[in-house]
């Protein structure tokens, strides 16, 4: 008798379309869960799912607030917001990054919510998916710092290189660093090469009479290590390190994270920059690599600042010594008019009265030796010719008026004897000039004004010349214009073999060596127009600093 075979039962159709459906949640990678409006679980995924299976217990269900977050009542602020209260609120799909910290490692879920309608269009639940984005947010977390470290470098790099004030350029830089690695607490020690110890030039937060007594030997403490070996040092809680110069500072300013890096110009190590912080093991390797990196940028910045400052002080000396020797030239020519004047000049005089007397003699004896009268007549002559000379001679020297009657006198006086017999018209305006100016201010300006003129009588063909000299409490100005046939300014860039362009850098350098300076405008046919300003008062900070290096 034949078996009979057992029927088994067709599934309904909607049994396999679940099974369909099943098959293809169950192939997402991320975490998928459908929630009905009363937050309850009714479908997950197997990456969903996996994670209750040490448990035994299934979520679908469940309450999901209870099953994933522990709560007993829906989530809401400040914990996080709700992602089915937002899709069912708004209709629309909702995002939310949600940390979750456990044991005390933090992570961070992407939850995105999407709507379930039913054939009326009412939302009846939400599709929630759940990644875990820990890699991404660190990766972002990273990349945002890495950002901030560059706007930070980048901050300092512009201060290096924009800057030569070692100062400022110390000051920016180390609260930059503070800032790039939230140190509360930091300074710059350099080494002093007369007593090869470390001093602080600048420094945040530290007791002002700590830092202005602090010297430390190289070898001494953490920053006398770093520089004697220039290598850095980074210390979890520098309290707790024997090797701290002062730990009752430290004990008293609750010191704690610390790292001291080398300040290195090629292979020498010019200081140490230290930063601290109150909290412990604060500072990491990421930081100590960064930290290094700034302390080769600030090595190079220290060493152009001081070579700045070395150039500087070189120019000054040399502006100084160059001051004084065209003083001490002035007052050479000052005692040459005066030698000349009460001497030579007398002489000759003596010398013309006497021939003149000579001859006056002979025509009252009725002497006719024509010879000797002619040669009388003519050395009588040639003595008065050098008597002009002479005077002509003391003036260039040292002009008579510019001793009695001062700048502006001497001035017009010189421009009339020199122009106005060239057939050079000359018009001359005075301003604030009454009183009597420093020496090395009037004889500066009388000197420009004279070589000035010269190269109008010499080079311009000029009709007409402009003298003007503005003066108040601060300055004066000399301004010399003609309407000669002018030149181009930007050709003469220096003084040619020929001697073309010696007056115009002579009266500049004239004018810088007491602390003013020059301007030309002139274009081929339209003339030309000097501007010559000098300062009357010192500079305030020359005349705080009188030290002898200065």
């Amino acid at each position: 008798m034949p078996s009979k075979r057992k029927e088994i039962p067709q599934a309904p159709e909607d049994f396999n379309r679940f099974l369909e459906l099943k098959n293809v949640v169950d192939s997402v990678e991320d975490e998928l869960l459908v929630i009905d409006g009363e937050y309850r679980v009714r479908l997950g995924n197997s990456a969903a799912l996996s994670k209750f299976k040490r448990t035994g217990k299934s979520p679908i269900g469940q309450l999901c607030y209870q099953v994933f977050q522990g709560r007993d009542e829906p989530c809401s602020s400040p914990l996080w917001e709700c992602p089915l209260q937002k899709v069912l609120q708004s209709g629309q799909t909702s995002l939310v990054i949600h940390p979750i910290r456990t044991a005390g490692v933090e992570t961070y879920f992407k939850v995105t919510a999407y709507p379930i309608r039913d054939k009326a269009d009412k939302i009846k639940g939400i599709v929630e998916l759940r990644r875990d984005v820990t890699a991404e947010r660190k990766l972002e977390t990273q990349i945002l710092k890495r950002h901030h470290q560059l706007l930070v470098l980048n901050r300092i790099s512009n201060a290096i290189s924009g800057l030569l004030d070692l100062d400022t350029i110390l000051k920016i830089t180390l609260d930059n660093v503070l800032e790039i690695i939230g140190g509360t607490i930091g300074g710059i020690l350099l080494l002093d090469a007369a007593t090869n110890k470390l001093y602080y030039r600048v420094q945040h937060g530290l007791p002002t009479e700590y830092v202005q007594e602090v010297r430390i030997s190289l070898g001494e403490g953490i920053s006398g290590r770093v520089v004697q070996n220039g290598e850095a040092i980074l210390l979890e809680d520098i309290s707790k390190d024997p090797r701290t110069v002062n730990p009752d500072l430290i004990s008293a300013e609750g010191l704690k994270g610390f790292v001291s890096i080398p300040l290195k110009v090629k292979d020498n190590v010019i200081g140490a920059m230290n930063i601290a912080s109150h909290a412990a093991g604060r500072f990491g390797m990421d930081d100590l690599s960064l930290l290094n990196s700034i302390g080769n940028y600030l090595g190079v910045a220290i060493e152009q600042a001081r070579l700045y400052t070395r150039l500087k002080q070189a120019g000054e000396r040399y502006q100084s010594l160059l001051q004084h020797a065209l003083m001490a030239q002035e007052q050479e020519r000052k005692r040459i008019a005066r030698e000349l004047h009460d001497e030579t000049s007398q002489a000759i005089t003596s010398l013309t009265l006497n021939l003149q007397a000579c001859i006056g003699m002979m025509e009252m004896k009725g002497i006719t030796d024509t010879d000797l009268m002619g040669k009388l007549k003519t050395t009588h002559s040639d003595a008065v010719n050098v008597g002009r000379e002479i005077v002509q001679l003391m003036k260039e020297l040292r002009p008579i008026l510019l001793d009695e009657l001062g700048l502006p006198a001497a001035i017009h006086r010189y421009a009339k004897d020199n122009l106005q017999t060239q057939g050079i018209n000359v018009a001359v305006e005075f301003d604030g000039t009454d009183q009597r100016f420093p020496p090395e201010v009037e004889i500066t300006l009388y000197r420009i004004a004279q070589g000035l003129i010269g190269n109008v009588m010499e080079h311009s063909e000029a009709k007409n010349v402009t003298i003007k000299v503005n003066c108040d409490a601060s300055a004066c100005e000399l301004l010399i214009g003609d309407d000669g046939k002018g030149f181009d300014v930007s050709k003469l860039t220096q003084v040619e073999p020929s001697g073309r362009g010696a007056g115009l850098f002579t009266m500049k350098e004239r004018a810088r060596l007491v602390g003013g300076y020059g301007s030309i405008e002139s274009k081929p046919g339209h003339g030309t127009k000097v501007t010559v300003h000098i300062p009357l008062a010192q500079d305030i900070e020359d005349e705080k600093d009188k030290s002898a290096d200065r």
